[in-house]
C-alpha cells in the first residue's frame, strides 16, 4: 500500500546513551524520508554524544566509543537534520514517548527551536498496542510474517528503523476499510487520523509537566506537578510570575521551558 501524504512523512529512530531527557544524547539517528510522489530518502548518522557510552548501551547497540569519538556532534548535525525534518510529519516506534521528545532537546541544545506542534506526530507503536497492543519484534512477526532476527541486527537505529517503516505499511494494509471484519479495526491511510490515532496523552510538552485539561468548559494548559498542579498555566503566570523564572532556572527539559514560554509570550501579548 502506497502512504497517501500530502507532505513529506520522516521514520526515524534514535539510538542514545541512555533514557534521561535530560542528561543523555543521541548516538545514532536513522530515517526514511518519504515524499508524496513516493520517493525515498534514507539517512543514517552517527553521532559523538560528547560523553562516554555506558557499556550497557555499548552491548545492546554494538555502538563503542570508538565508533563515534570522531564523528560530528549533534549540534553540527543540527542544521542538516533540521532541513531533513521541516515541514515533513513524523513517525517512529514509541517516538511520542522518547524519541521525539529526546530529539527536540537536542534541537533546543544545538540552538534550533524547532516547533514539533506542526507536525502531526505518527507512532506506529501507538497504533500497534491499540490494535493488538504489544513490542517492535512482535509488531514485526504480526505484521509482516517474519522474525525480525531473521531480516535484522538488534537494537541498531537503521535496522529498527526499516522494520518500523515495514510494520507502518503492513499496520495500514491490515486495518485498510473493507479489509477487516471488525468494524473497531480500521484505520484510514491518512496523516491526520494516524496521528490523532497515535496520542498516547494529553501532554502539552514532551515531558507531561503541562497538560490539556477541561477548565470551566474549556480546554485549558494546566500544570501537572507541584504546587500549582491542576491550576491553568495562564492563572498561575499572573499570580505568581516567579515560578516561570524557577522553572526556566531549575533541571526542567528545554522542551518544557520553550512550551511554558510560548504560553506566556501568547498571554503577554492578549
Amino acid at each position: 500500500m502506497k502512504l497517501n501524504l500530502k507532505k513529506p512523512l520522516v521514520i526515524f529512530d534514535l539510538e542514545t546513551t541512555g533514557l534521561d531527557l535530560v542528561k543523555d544524547r543521541v548516538i545514532q539517528l536513522s530515517y526514511i524520508k518519504v515524499f508524496p510522489d513516493g520517493k525515498e530518502v534514507r539517512g543514517d548518522e552517527l553521532i559523538n554524544p560528547e560523553k562516554t557510552i555506558p557499556e550497557l548501551v555499548v552491548q545492546l547497540t554494538g555502538i563503542t566509543n570508538e565508533d563515534v569519538k570522531d564523528k560530528p556532534t549533534f549540534k553540527q548535525l543540527a542544521s542538516k537534520l533540521n532541513d531533513v525534518f521541516m515541514g515533513s510529519d513524523i513517525a517512529g516506534y514509541n517516538s511520542n514517548n522518547f524519541d521525539v521528545p529526546l530529539l527536540a532537546e537536542e534541537f533546543l541544545r544545538a540552538g534550533i527551536d524547532f516547533d514539533f506542534s506542526k507536525c502531526r506526530l505518527i507512532d506506529a507503536c501507538a497504533i500497534f498496542r491499540k490494535m493488538e497492543r504489544r513490542n517492535l519484534a512482535a509488531a514485526y512477526k504480526f505484521y509482516c510474517g517474519r522474525k525480525m532476527e531473521e531480516d535484522f541486527e538488534a537494537h541498531r537505529a537503521d535496522q529498527d528503523t526499516e522494520a518500523t517503516y515495514r510494520v507502518l505499511m503492513g499496520e495500514l494494509d491490515k486495518y485498510a476499510p473493507g479489509a477487516n471484519e471488525d468494524p473497531e479495526k480500521v484505520l484510514e491511510n491518512d496523516m491526520d487520523s494516524l496521528a490523532e490515532f497515535s496520542k498516547t496523552s494529553d501532554n502539552v510538552d514532551f515531558a507531561g509537566r503541562i497538560v490539556w485539561a477541561d477548565v470551566k468548559g474549556q480546554r485549558t494548559e494546566v500544570f501537572n506537578f507541584g504546587k500549582h498542579k491542576g491550576l491553568p498555566v495562564a492563572e498561575v503566570l499572573r499570580f505568581d510570575p516567579g515560578y516561570y523564572s524557577w522553572i526556566l532556572a531549575g533541571d526542567f527539559t528545554y522542551n518544557t521551558k520553550q512550551v511554558l514560554t510560548r504560553i506566556r509570550l501568547r498571554e503577554a501579548n492578549k
